[in-house]
């Protein structure tokens, strides 16, 4: 710890958190890289403005930044273990039966030496930056008992440009291993779902944005799967009506061109964008629907549905054309503002089945937040995007140790409402927000600071000195 630094913690480990990370040690074979998660997470868990190791160790006692730096790149642990246990302690108090939502975010650099780095769409930019891609799964799961959401990361992978999957050189600089593949953002995706079903999360539908609604193939992907959906979509979606797509199928093959003609080709029913669909539907088909409860009150909006297949490629093309592909039939959901109200119509479209009324589809095409609420917290309370590093293995310890400390904040918060303080009447059931809970934490760590400041008289040490008067 640096002495001119304003300390942030103590350094024996704060007694929750210690007995927290308790069954994690296992995955650390020495006690040095024990020692150096603890405080790396205490790190995470204050209040620096960046958290990175410089920062970490020069406000903590009990390490250093070549110890901090070696557990993100050298120390013998692996990332996916850290997640895949820490997965399964959430698991042991996570409802069953929820959502699990997918999408990206955006780090942004200076330079081009950092991994996956590159000139791409940055959300918090909202325009293209110099940033890097992780690509995030979120279970998102509603309580019983309290009506509350509860959420958490289930796991992450940085998406590596073309300019990197191409340039050998550079992944070896970063450390890539040679196994990772050329993936789009949406292979990924379908990666970290696939892991979530290893790992036995128990969600019962996708969630995703029209960045991944509108790739083909990650809906191919999803179906083959048989998975459910609720994903965005743009206003030029493809779809086709369920009756003419029934009707093209029933058609009787075309006859030939003349008396020794080659047989013409089938061709596919007409295809629609959502816009047109939407559009042609009569005014008394929307309905006033209010999905939840916000910080400014209700939130309602207008919906319709209409049962659509999802498809590729228009009539002129024949079946046998790679271009044209029709997929499962579902339900084409548009939404616009209530009247009087300004806002673009959305669009969605979801394979759940044709029994589902509009009151049980909205608050599932509105049900992404909590995984952008994630990616702000995260980056506010546990330093997401602080990580300063190049090497694509410290990149994704870093994930995983923000996500571990993320997990810490949210069965913290899970304990103290089980088991709140005071008299029954008092106990109000709606949640706590993580930043509230993280005020808690920093609180705690000035007390046992403060304890141990006066227990070994260090308080002499970081008194500035008084310079009297003349």
């Amino acid at each position: 710890m640096n002495m001119k630094a304003v300390p942030k913690a103590a350094p024996t480990p704060l007694p929750e958190l210690e007995t927290y990370l308790q069954p994690f040690t296992k995955l650390f074979r020495r006690s040095w890289s024990r020692q150096s998660c603890e405080r790396y997470i205490t790190g995470l868990l204050t209040d620096l403005p960046h958290k990175n190791c410089d920062t970490i160790a020069a406000a903590l006692a009990g390490t250093s930044t070549e110890r901090l730096q070696h557990l993100l790149t050298d120390a013998d642990w692996d990332a996916l273990a850290l997640h895949q246990l820490r997965v399964q302690h959430l698991l042991s108090f996570s409802p069953k039966d929820g959502l699990l939502a997918l999408d990206d975010t955006s780090l942004l650099k200076q330079g081009r030496e950092s991994v996956g780095v590159a000139r791409q769409y940055s959300g918090v930019k909202g325009k293209p930056a110099n940033c890097q891609a992780v690509v995030t799964a979120e279970y998102i799961v509603e309580e019983a008992h309290t009506k509350s959401i509860l959420h958490w990361p289930v796991c992450a992978q940085l998406y590596l440009p073309e300019s990197w999957t191409a340039d050998t050189k550079r992944r070896e600089r970063a450390h890539v291993p040679d196994e990772v593949p050329a993936q789009t953002k949406h292979e990924i995706a379908l990666q970290l779902i696939d892991q979530a079903l290893r790992w036995q999360v128990p969600f019962k539908v996708i969630l995703a944005d029209a960045g991944y609604g509108r790739n083909a193939g990650f809906l191919k992907g999803l179906e083959e799967r048989n998975l459910r959906y609720v994903c965005g979509v743009e206003c030029t979606f493809g779809v086709r009506r369920p009756e003419e797509v029934a009707l093209a199928q029933q058609s009787p093959p075309p006859p030939r061109t003349g008396k020794n003609g080659r047989p013409r080709k089938a061709h596919p029913a007409p295809l629609y964008t959502a816009q047109e669909v939407i559009a042609t539907l009569p005014d008394e088909q929307w309905q006033t629907i209010t999905w939840r409860e916000g910080s400014r009150g209700a939130m309602r909006k207008q919906f319709v549905a209409v049962r659509m297949h999802w498809a590729i490629g228009t009539a002129a093309r024949t079946l046998e054309d790679q271009r044209v592909y029709t997929g499962a039939e579902g339900w084409l959901i548009g939404e616009k503002p209530l009247p009087g109200e300004e806002g673009d119509c959305k669009y969605y479209f979801s394979n759940l089945p044709a029994d589902m009324r509009l009151e049980q589809l909205v608050p599932l095409v509105r049900g992404r937040w909590p995984i952008e609420q994630f990616y702000e917290e995260a980056k506010q309370e546990c330093g997401l995007d602080d990580y300063q590093g190049r090497r694509w293995d410290g990149l994704h310890r870093h994930l995983a140790l923000v996500m571990l400390a993320y997990s810490f904040l949210v069965s913290e918060r899970m304990r103290t409402e089980q088991d709140p303080v005071g008299p029954p009447d008092f106990c109000h059931p709606k949640r706590s927000p993580l930043p509230a809970i993280h005020r808690t934490i920093l609180l705690w760590l000035l007390q046992d600071l403060v304890l141990w400041w006066i227990a070994t008289d260090h308080v002499k040490t970081f008194r500035s000195p008084r310079v009297g008067p003349g």
